[in-house]
């Protein structure tokens, strides 16, 4: 005799086999559908997702491209296309910088003079492809990992609906339903559609697919009551991983479950009593979740809340109805049948008493905060990130309402069952065939994405720019940016200075929040481009002016600057910059050597201001004929306090001697010099990050701009980047999390081998 299996074990991925609560509802038979009918149909939308972003519906598609040829996806090369031709370069980092150094999060000083690496963007897709990339070229295992969510979202999609409590058949159409709305073709920045996943939010669609099935698995676990939810915790500490909005909103999602005893008990104690049980395994994923992902959120939190980030700004998205030259709307016009199907399905299964209400409730809510964000300004936070489960939530009950009328037709037939799996195959195969046929846009951009930058045209020009860079001497870049460089594959292309050549770093990056520089340097960019992107709001950008950006690009010494357009090389040449080469069409000039270490001239100043410290840095870089007058966040005590940045040029206390200081290392990890003004402030020109600390002198302080400041206490100074209590913290608790998984599991199997035997 055997015995089922401990209550609180999560059995994944098939849910229990007792008939759903719905199926009395529904003609067709459990026993009917056999799990090779649900695999055939969830894999139609699988197959065409991976052949579209593989790039051979290209061919088919589009008259006069051969069809015989290895497909892009398998091409070892160097993806581009947006912002995912910039971020090639993270798991080179990840990989040759970070995991070498024994670390997960890290430090390079390869975009805007250092930056924090993967403390507040995602590192299970950059982790992903390190390790794909032990079998794989690495340009195959990057593009591999970019698709994933795309690929799982069928069957997640699958499992969402199934986990609800729907029958396979249902289940199955509904799914393939879902995953369709990959193919929307009127955004491209919002998330987990095609378009947005090669504009290089790949992260964002694994996070999607794996919130969508964490949600189903909570749902289910809910139902059964039990108290120990181990696999949707897994789950979600890998959707967090990914992405933290799908994180946020994944936990909104499941909340009401945690409050409905609440609730409950005001009336029916016994059913309170049910749902406390099932809130406790809510509770318990997050838990799992946290600490699954602590090594990570927990560095990003105490970071975030304590003012690492750069604020850029972000411009809500207004727009409710129709098809706009901008971003996108709430209500798209190719959306409006999906729209109708999807409230009559949620219509129907509401009148069926179906449980539903996680569902329903995932896709509105989406709408109520895409809203209420733009009232409020909340720039932090980009509204337009909710829509995609608003889509997926009316794809998906679009498809329970065409897999319910499919099982009504059937009802009309004397083999209703057959007749039924039947009417669902050509469901699938019609909406399939449908998605098929309306893409447009999307080869074009998968071609254009995955055959790399090698496969462009101009690329010997990139080629020969990179290689003629390499030549010269280690030093910060700065670059005039223009749209127009996107025909090499992306208007980026110029922040891969550092990924094919080692010690010239590049100003701009990636990861705009990430680093306290990001604001200046778009300052930067604005005085030295013809035609800049100024992507941070609210900045006081000034036009093209060397004599300006010459100033501030000495606070960061920058070594070379490469023009694209004439007007910025004549203005460049006029201005006295040397040429040091020009590979067509850019220009590359030397800068004037600033140093990577200045000493004071002046005893700086802290800020003591009711504003920001970041608003009165940015006041403070505007006048950049007093750069030399430093402006701290913090200090010794003796330093003046001031309140207001022109405050600072009164009563100014020079210091007399001067000094010469020289360079010993400037690594990733540690920057050291030797310096003969023992007890004079001196500016180390890599972005400031509370990690790094400091021997042989005081600090270290934050400095206007965006830097760091050490007061020497002795003539060999060492700055070097450590964990602190954050990282080791995480590291414990994610650490605990994975070990106490562990016994768990070896106390289960020995339970259930001890009862089977």
């Amino acid at each position: 005799m055997t015995t089922a299996a401990p209550p609180e074990v999560s059995e994944f991925p098939e849910p229990p086999q007792e008939l759903p609560q719905e199926s009395a509802h529904d003609p067709i038979r459990e026993t009917t559908i056999s799990k090779w009918y649900v695999f055939a149909l969830i894999a139609a939308p699988t197959l065409l997702i991976f052949l579209t972003m593989s790039g051979v519906l290209g061919p088919i598609l589009r008259e006069g491209q051969s069809l015989w040829r290895i497909p892009y996806l398998f091409v070892a090369n160097t993806p581009t296309g947006g912002d995912m031709g910039a971020h090639v370069l993270l798991p080179k980092v990840l990989l040759e910088n970070v995991l070498a150094s024994g670390r997960i999060l890290g430090w390079s000083m390869d975009w805007y003079a250092g930056f924090p690496v993967l403390y507040f963007y995602f590192p299970l897709p950059a982790l992903a492809t390190v390790a794909f990339d032990l079998a794989l070229p690495y340009g195959v295992a990057f593009k591999l990992v970019t698709i994933l969510g795309l690929v799982a979202l069928p069957t997640a999609a699958y499992f969402f609906v199934r986990f609800l409590g729907f029958t396979r058949f249902v289940a199955a159409i509904a799914g393939v339903a879902g995953s369709l709305m990959v193919f929307m073709e009127s955004y491209s920045i919002f998330g987990a559609n095609i378009k947005s996943t090669l504009a290089g939010m790949f992260s964002f669609s694994i996070s999607f697919a794996l919130s969508i099935l964490y949600i189903g698995l909570v749902v289910r676990s809910y139902r059964q009551g039990r108290k120990l939810n181990i696999v949707a915790g897994v789950i979600l500490g890998l959707t967090a991983l990914s992405h933290v909005i799908s994180t946020i909103i994944a936990v909104i999602v499941v909340a009401p479950l945690v409050l409905a005893p609440l609730a409950l008990v005001l009336v029916d104690r016994a059913r309170a009593r049910e749902a406390g049980a099932g809130a406790v395994g809510v509770v318990s994923s997050w838990m799992i979740g946290f600490g699954v992902s602590a090594f990570f959120s927990i560095p990003l939190g105490v970071n975030t809340f304590s003012g690492m980030t750069s604020d850029m700004g972000w411009a809500p998205v207004t727009a409710i109805v129709g098809n706009y030259q901008g971003p996108g709307s709430l209500i798209p016009g190719g959306l409006v049948p999906i729209l109708v199907l999807g409230f009559i399905g949620m219509m129907w299964t509401m009148l069926r008493r179906d449980s539903v209400g996680i569902a329903i409730w995932m896709t509105l809510f989406p709408v109520a905060g895409y809203f209420l964000i733009a009232v409020i300004d909340l720039t932090v936070l980009y509204n337009a990130r909710l829509l995609p489960y608003w889509y997926f939530g009316l794809f998906t009950f679009a498809g329970i309402a065409i897999a319910l009328f499919a099982t009504a037709v059937g009802r009309q037939f004397v083999g209703r069952d057959h007749a039924t799996l039947v009417a669902g195959a050509v469901v699938v195969v019609l909406m399939v065939g449908a998605a098929a046929l309306s893409m447009h846009d999307l080869p074009g951009w998968v071609k254009w994405n995955y055959e790399g930058y090698e496969g462009k045209a101009v690329w010997s020009e990139y080629e020969n720019l990179m290689e003629t860079v390499d030549e010269l001497p280690p030093g910060r870049i700065m670059w005039e940016a223009n749209s127009d460089m996107n025909k090499y594959g992306t208007p980026m292309a110029l922040m891969l200075f550092p990924y094919w050549s080692e010690g010239h770093p590049s100003m701009e990056g990636l990861f705009f929040e990430s680093s306290l520089t990001t604001p200046f340097h778009f300052l930067n960019a604005a005085e030295v481009s013809r035609r800049p992107s100024n992507p941070v709001r609210g900045l006081n950008y000034h036009g093209m002016d060397f004599d300006r950006a010459a100033k501030h690009l000495a606070v960061y010494d920058v070594a070379y600057y490469v023009s694209y357009t004439d007007e910025a090389r004549t203005a460049a040449e006029d201005f006295g910059l040397e040429a040091l080469a020009e590979p067509e069409p850019w220009t590359i000039f030397a800068l004037p050597d600033a140093g990577r270490i200045d000493i004071a001239a002046m005893e700086p100043v802290v800020w003591a201001g009711e504003e920001s410290f970041v608003d009165a840095a940015l006041e403070w870089y505007d006048d950049v004929d007093n750069l030399d007058s430093w402006l701290v966040e913090d200090g010794p005590a003796a330093w003046r306090r001031v309140a207001s940045v022109d405050e600072r040029l009164s009563d100014q206390r020079p210091y007399s001697g001067g000094g010469a200081v020289e360079l010993n290392t400037f690594e990733d990890y540690e920057v050291s010099f030797t310096t003969t003004a023992i007890g004079v402030p001196h500016l180390v020109k890599v972005s400031y990050f509370p990690n790094w600390t400091v021997e042989g002198a005081e600090g270290v302080y934050r400095v206007a701009p965006s830097l760091m400041l050490v007061v020497p206490t002795q003539a060999e100074v060492t700055l070097q980047f450590k964990n602190r209590w954050v990282e080791n913290l995480g590291m414990a608790l994610t650490a605990a999390t994975l070990l106490g998984l562990a016994a768990y599991g070896v106390v289960v199997h020995r339970r259930r081998k001890k009862v089977a035997a």
